[in-house]
C-alpha cells in the first residue's frame, strides 16, 4: 500500500513567523520555506530546540521567498545535516545570499556584543549559526524560473509562480505523483494588488490542498492616500522641531517601498527636501538588486525602467554602508531621515538610532508595517513607554506613528478576492498569523466562498490523500 502524503505544520502554525512546512510521502521528504522564530521569547527559543526530523532526512527545500521568517534557518538546518536542492527563483536566490549572510554577521556580533557588555544569561552568548553556515547553505541553492517544472524527488515536483509579495517571491504548486496523484498550493506571503514596482500576485490554480498566509487576516489596511497624508505630518512637525524621524524598516522590499513613497512627497511639496540617510548594508546590497531587477524587466516587475535611479528621484539619498558612517548619524543637528533594520527593532544599526532617538519628544518613529507580537516594534505600536535594548532600559518620550499601508502583505479583503475566484479545494489550511488573524481569515473563507478552511496547530500532521 502506496504510503498516504503527510503535511506537518512545523512553524508558521497560530503565529506569524517561522514558516516550515514538511510534506512526506513514499518517495521522500520535501521541506517548504525554513524560516526563523521571531518575536516572544518562547518562539526564538524554537530555534535552538532540535528540528523535528533528522535534517539529513529531507530531501529538498522548496523557499518561496528570501525573508528571515522564511529563510532564516536555512544555516542552522545545513550545519545539522541538510544536504539536498533548496529550490528558489533565481531573484529569492540572490536575495537569500546578502539575508543569510548579514544574519550571521548580526548573530556573531551580537554574541560578541553580549559577551563584551556581560549582559546575556548564556556564558558564553553564542549565535545561532556563523557566516560559514550561511556560505555552506548558499552552495546548495538550484534557482529555477517561474513556470518552469523541476523533480525534487522521485514522484515529487515543483512549479513556482509570481504573488507579488517582494521581487522574486513565490506561490509553489507542489504535485505528488502516483496511484493517488495530488496537487499542494503554499501561497509564501501574498503580495497586494496594487504595488508600486511589482505585478499583482497570479490567481492559483485549482489544488487539492492550499496552504495560504493569514497576515493580515483579520485587518484590512488603511488606504494609501491616507498613510502619505499622517507620514507627511509627521515628517513636517518632526522637521519643525528640529528632530529625526526614524524609520524601522525591513531591508527586502520595505525600504525600496518607503523611498519611493518619499520621494513622491518630496515631489509633490508636501515634506521638505530633508536628507534621506539608508543605514544598513542589507537594505543597500537589496537595493541594487531591485535596480537590476528593474532595468532588467524581471517578469515579476512591473514598473519600467528610464535609466534614472526611482529610489533616489530627489537626490537626497545617502547610502551609509560602513560602521564610522553609521555612528556619525549620532552628531545629527539638522532635521533628517533615518531608514534602518530591522523592520520590528529586533535587532540591528536601528537599535542604535532608538536608544539615542528615543528619549527626545522632538525625535519620531515612523513603524511602516506589520510589527509581530514580542518584538520592539510591537511594543511602540502598543505604547509602551520604556522599551529594553542593547541591556538597558530607554524611555520612549519620541512621537510613534503607524502606517500599516506600507505593508507588502494582502489584508483580509485582498486574501478573499485573490482566493474566490479558485475552485475550492478539499481543505485550506490557514497558516502565518497569529491565531485571531487565522481564525478570522478561516472564518471569512467558510462564509463567503464556501471552502472548509482549518487552522492548524503547532506541530500538527495531516493526511493529505484523497478523501474515502
Amino acid at each position: 500500500m502506496q504510503h498516504p502524503p503527510i503535511l506537518s505544520f512545523l512553524g508558521a502554525a497560530e503565529t506569524v513567523t517561522g514558516s516550515r512546512f514538511l510534506l512526506e510521502t513514499g518517495s521522500g521528504r520535501i521541506l517548504v520555506d525554513c524560516g526563523l522564530f521571531q518575536g516572544l521569547r518562547d518562539l526564538r527559543r524554537r530555534n535552538w530546540e532540535p528540528f523535528p526530523v533528522e535534517p539529513s532526512s529531507i530531501d529538498a527545500i522548496v523557499l518561496t521567498h528570501a525573508h528571515l521568517d522564511h529563510c532564516g534557518y536555512l544555516p542552522a538546518l545545513v550545519r545539522n545535516g541538510f544536504a539536498g536542492s533548496i529550490v528558489s527563483t533565481p531573484t529569492t536566490a540572490e536575495l537569500a545570499e546578502i539575508v543569510l549572510l548579514d544574519s550571521a554577521h548580526l548573530q556573531e556580533e551580537e554574541a560578541n556584543y553580549a559577551n563584551g557588555r556581560g549582559f546575556s544569561k548564556h556564558s558564553p552568548a553564542l549565535p545561532l549559526y556563523t557566516k560559514d553556515d550561511a556560505l555552506s547553505a548558499l552552495e546548495l541553492f538550484r534557482p529555477i524560473e517561474y513556470g518552469k517544472g523541476a523533480d525534487l524527488v522521485s514522484g515529487i515536483s515543483v512549479e513556482l509562480v509570481p504573488v507579488g509579495h517582494i521581487v522574486g517571491s513565490a506561490s509553489a504548486i507542489v504535485t505528488v505523483d502516483g496511484e493517488d496523484p495530488r496537487r499542494l498550493f503554499f501561497s509564501g506571503d501574498v503580495g497586494r494588488p496594487h504595488h508600486p514596482i511589482l505585478r499583482p500576485p497570479a490567481t492559483p490554480p485549482a489544488c487539492d490542498v492550499m496552504v495560504v498566509e493569514s497576515t493580515y487576516g483579520n485587518r484590512v489596511h488603511e488606504p494609501t492616500s491616507e498613510a502619505l497624508d499622517r507620514m507627511a505630518t509627521a515628517i513636517n512637525e518632526t522637521a519643525h522641531h528640529g528632530g529625526t524621524v526614524v524609520i524601522p524598516s525591513f531591508a527586502v522590499d520595505r525600504t525600496e517601498v518607503l523611498l519611493m513613497a518619499l520621494g513622491d512627497l518630496v515631489r509633490a511639496g508636501r515634506i521638505p527636501q530633508l536628507p534621506i540617510y539608508a543605514d544598513s548594508p542589507m537594505a543597500l546590497a537589496v537595493l541594487d538588486v531591485y535596480r537590476r531587477a528593474i532595468a532588467n524587466g524581471e517578469p515579476d516587475v512591473a514598473l519600467l525602467g528610464d535609466g534614472k535611479d526611482p529610489f533616489d528621484p530627489a537626490g537626497e539619498l545617502r547610502e551609509m554602508r560602513t560602521v564610522e558612517e553609521s555612528m556619525s548619524l549620532n552628531d545629527l543637528r539638522f532635521p533628517s531621515i533615518i531608514i534602518s533594520a530591522s523592520g520590528m527593532a529586533t535587532g540591528g544599526r536601528v537599535l542604535h538610532h532608538l536608544l539615542r532617538c528615543l528619549p527626545n519628544s522632538r525625535n519620531t518613529v515612523i513603524l511602516p508595517g506589520y510589527q509581530s507580537e514580542g518584538t520592539r516594534g510591537r511594543q511602540l505600536a502598543d505604547g509602551e513607554r520604556t522599551i529594553k535594548m542593547l541591556g538597558q532600559y530607554v524611555p520612549v518620550r519620541a512621537k510613534v506613528v503607524v502606517v500599516d499601508a506600507f505593508s507588502v502583505h494582502a489584508d483580509s479583503d485582498e486574501l478573499v478576492a485573490w482566493l474566490k475566484p479558485v475552485e475550492p479545494p478539499d481543505t485550506c489550511y490557514v497558516v502565518h498569523g497569529e491565531r485571531p488573524a487565522a481564525d478570522a481569515l478561516a472564518q471569512r473563507l467558510a462564509d463567503e466562498i464556501g471552502w472548509k478552511a482549518v487552522v492548524p496547530n503547532q506541530g500538527e500532521r495531516v493526511r493529505v490523500d484523497k478523501r474515502r
